[in-house]
């Protein structure tokens, strides 16, 4: 079997991506690979590094706000777009697939149009609970649409297309150690455990109330464990921050770093996550049953974040505060009463793993199934 997958831009749409490339191997060794996106995104890294193929086509979005940077990038976006679907058509007559899968990104859009309409067999997986718009385009015209989540539907035309909630791959090593484990691991008692982080890059929002935050339970005397990830918008200011209020950077309640490389440990050893609500970290949330506060990205492609916080928020399984509405002073109230309610963590905890979809692997080989089966009758 022949796989293209169509994928660019951020990680949200890369990895799901590659997941999906080695779910389908780990069935069908044997199959053969390209994925297709931008010369220039996080793609063009992550997918060789994967030891995949890539194939590149220049594709840009289109700025809606008007200025002279974005006038220009807006002619270069025309531009693209007048080549996009012969390049398309090259990379799809190349390769011959037998299916096509999009993941998200500008790159999945001409793909997964001209593969469509050239008759191959064709899917797309919409990773948030609030469709992107090349998603939502691609879906009046692919056989099938993976979900994440079922609010999507909400914001898609169902009558398209046929869907399953297939939920989203996570990594392999997440759920895989007990919290006595991984605390031992980090030198952590038994305490109460705080996980906090924005992302690789970080959030200033997010740091900014993890040094009120750290001070408050640090000066208090709590007994709890905090685990810190600042990204690299903090490595000038956080650790500033911790040296000024005289508390360290790690200790045997504190680990405060600028990148998290062993997230399955410290999501592990957690009680409390405090982060943003990008689609893969609330699949790793609840696979690892886990209670959160979420203070979704207010500067993501039609607010997504909120509506991906949503699902665990109505579920009772987080605590969502929109960052217009974070001050310190309500992050530690609420941490505060989770502190002091470990019942109720307990209950928030049970209802994100609830959400998790246990046979995930499963359900999108399920898909790639149907559209094997298509492809061969075609």
């Amino acid at each position: 079997m022949r796989v293209l997958i169509a994928c660019g831009g951020t990680g949200g749409h890369i990895n799901p991506g590659l997941a999906i490339a080695d779910i389908i191997k780990s069935k069908y060794p044997d199959t053969e690979f390209l994925f297709a996106g931008t010369p220039k995104g996080m793609e063009s890294k992550l997918v060789p590094q994967a030891g995949y193929k890539l194939e590149t086509i220049k594709v840009a979005g289109f700025q809606r706000k008007i200025s002279l940077e974005n006038i220009g990038r807006n002619i270069k976006a025309v531009a693209y777009l007048a080549t996009s679907g012969h390049r398309a058509k090259e990379i799809i007559s190349n390769f011959k697939p037998d299916i096509a899968i999009g993941t998200g990104g500008y790159a999945a859009g001409p793909v997964i149009r001209k593969a469509a309409r050239m008759g191959i067999p064709t899917a797309i997986h919409e990773q948030n609970a609030y469709p992107g718009v090349t998603n939502k385009l691609l879906s009046k015209e692919v056989d099938y649409v993976m979900l994440t989540v079922k609010e999507a539907l909400d914001f898609m035309d169902k009558s398209k297309f046929e869907y399953s909630v297939t939920g989203l791959p996570v990594r392999s090593n997440i759920n895989t150690m007990t919290k006595e484990k991984a605390r031992k691991k980090l030198g952590f008692d038994d305490s109460f455990t705080i996980l906090s982080f924005g992302g690789s890059l970080g959030a200033g929002c997010i740091n900014d109330t993890m040094t009120e935050t750290i001070k408050w339970h640090v000066k208090n005397n709590l007994k709890i464990n905090h685990i810190h990830g600042y990204g690299g918008m903090g490595k000038d200011t956080f650790p500033q921050a911790m040296k000024s209020a005289g508390i360290p950077l790690e200790n045997n309640r504190l680990r405060i770093t600028e990148y998290i490389n062993d997230m399955n440990v410290c999501l592990a050893a957690a009680d409390l996550v405090i982060c943003r609500s990008g689609a893969s970290t609330l699949a790793e949330l609840e696979a690892a049953g886990k209670a959160s506060i979420l203070i979704p990205s207010p500067i993501v492609a039609g607010n997504h974040q909120y509506h991906n916080a949503m699902v665990l928020g109505k579920a009772d399984a987080a605590v969502v505060i929109e960052q217009k509405n974070v001050t310190n002073e309500k992050i530690i109230s609420e941490i505060e009463k989770l502190y002091n309610n470990p019942d109720k963590v307990e209950s928030m905890s049970a209802n994100a793993k609830a959400l998790h979809l246990e046979d995930t692997n499963r359900r999108i080989l399920d898909v790639i199934d149907k559209l094997a089966a298509k492809s061969k009758k075609s």
